[in-house]
């Protein structure tokens, strides 16, 4: 599927895209630096009910979020990993199988180690405001 949005629709595409990705728990999210993946992160977790502040783990490689349930988001942004052993070091495929939300920015880096299941979001920069956003499950 494939649509064009601007930022004030995405509470309504982050609901849209859980309900599409049904029970799949794995998100990768690609595109160009500064197209809007943290932001749709941020509305992802807003509507899976996410207590804590939702920010770019670019340094920190994991982010963890709580849900109001208890459970927890781990949010993953993989831009500064130089090899994969980076990765398997911080046991990246322990967090997948944990069966609680994976968003991982920047998949590609570590592509050897993903899991075969994902629901993959590819967002593209179309104007300053506008973005093109398409999603498949895998």
């Amino acid at each position: 599927m494939v649509l064009r949005y601007v930022e004030k629709e995405l509470s309504d595409i982050a609901t849209m895209l859980l309900n599409q990705a049904a029970h799949q728990k794995i998100f990768l999210l690609e595109g160009p630096m500064g197209c809007g993946k943290t932001t749709l992160v941020k509305q992802l977790c807003k509507v899976l009910g996410v207590v804590d502040v939702v920010n770019s783990p670019t340094f920190s490689i994991i982010n963890e979020y709580k849900i109001l349930n208890g459970a927890i988001i781990y949010h993953f942004d993989c831009y500064r990993i130089n090899h994969l052993n980076e990765a398997v070091t911080l046991d990246f495929e322990n967090y997948f199988t944990s069966g609680y939300y994976c968003f991982i920015e920047w998949p590609s880096k570590i592509e050897a180690i993903l899991p075969l299941h994902y629901f993959l979001i590819k967002i593209e920069i179309e104007s300053l405001l506008t973005r093109k956003l398409a999603w498949m499950s895998y």
